[in-house]
């Protein structure tokens, strides 16, 4: 005789279809209304701060992006507010900090996911993550008091050995200090790896094991592997880290402040002071009253708008190469 015990059912249970629908309805409108919500916020940030500024773009006109002098506080005549030069010293300092971080990163990622030990994984993410939070006070102090003044030998050397080269003489002028856009570059370029890294590690980890199996199999060296079925794989998500990195070097502020120099200038030559116009508003909006004021924030108007144009030129740059690696029409 068999003695049956009458256990509960654990075994789960469909909610009742009415009450399911009901809760994937109010997830849906929940999951709709925040991302409005952000779009909102948006809009109303770049009303706002367009209202602000209103005052220098009516005095300035299309002058405000093309005029390269600022002269807030001019001894005779009226103040002038050119954006060129702080537009110029943002491009070319995050140009600088990518040229020299993108490989650094998916060097880094492609290590920790692809070549790396299990147990050296750990300590390398742990690394790159406490290198995320330092703060970018510190990143502008070391630049300005260590990094800076030891740089200027070879900054000397790079316009010795270039110098004469044509072009690249020009780029590799003299360098009178530290502070200057190289510098800047360089430090943007420490600070936004650990972003870059982090995301690309991430994506590369989605790429199906099956593909590199399969590349490895046909005989593949590693890196052909890593260039035939990791790359094409992981583009759309690289160029987002790209871009999230530079979002991060064209807004920075105290850092960049530090290590700059703080001039008015357009120079092709890397190693003379400048500005960006993140920069330029930490520094001056403490004492700016006005229509002073309201050229500051549209320094950041400008950058807003940059920012966006740089992403959508980036999103259709992906669309036609994703398309192409598809074998479809761009």
């Amino acid at each position: 005789m068999t003695i049956t015990e009458n256990k509960p059912d654990t075994r789960p249970t469909l909610t009742p279809q009415r009450g399911g629908l009901l809760a994937d309805r109010a997830f849906s409108w929940w999951t709709l209304g925040t991302g409005l919500l952000v779009l909102a916020i948006l809009a109303l940030i770049l009303v706002t701060t367009v209202k602000e500024a209103w005052p220098a773009f009516t005095e300035m006109g299309l002058r405000y992006v093309t005029e390269d002098t600022w002269d807030p506080n001019p001894g005779t005549g009226e103040a002038v507010f050119g954006a060129l030069a702080f537009m110029y010293g943002t491009a070319i300092s995050s140009l600088i900090a990518l040229l020299i971080a993108v490989p650094v990163s998916v060097g880094i990622a492609l290590f920790i996911t692809e070549l790396a030990h299990r147990r050296l994984r750990g300590t390398a993410v742990t690394v790159i993550d406490l290198l995320a939070a330092v703060p970018s006070v510190v990143f502008g102090l070391w630049g300005i008091l260590v990094l800076a003044p030891k740089l200027v030998p070879f900054y000397q050397w790079l316009h010795d050995v270039f110098g004469g080269v044509p072009v690249l003489g020009s780029v590799f002028g003299e360098a009178a200090s530290g502070r200057n856009f190289m510098t800047a570059g360089l430090i943007l370029a420490i600070m936004v790896t650990p972003i870059i890294t982090s995301i690309c590690r991430e994506v590369f980890g989605t790429v199906p094991q099956a593909d590199k199996d399969a590349a490895l199999a046909l005989g593949a060296t590693r890196w052909e592997m890593i260039r035939g079925a990791v790359f094409p794989h992981s583009f759309g998500g690289i160029v987002g880290a790209v871009m999230l990195g530079l979002g991060r070097a064209m807004g920075e502020t105290i850092a960049v402040a530090l290590v700059i120099g703080g001039a008015t200038n357009i120079s092709a030559n890397v190693f003379e002071p400048g500005n960006t116009m993140a920069a330029v508003i930490v520094q001056q909006f403490g004492e700016s009253t006005g229509t002073f004021t309201a050229a500051l924030i549209g320094l950041g108007v400008v950058l807003f708008a940059m920012t966006v144009a740089i992403n959508l030129t980036a999103q259709a740059i992906v669309r036609r190469a994703e398309a192409r690696m598809r074998g479809g029409v761009a």
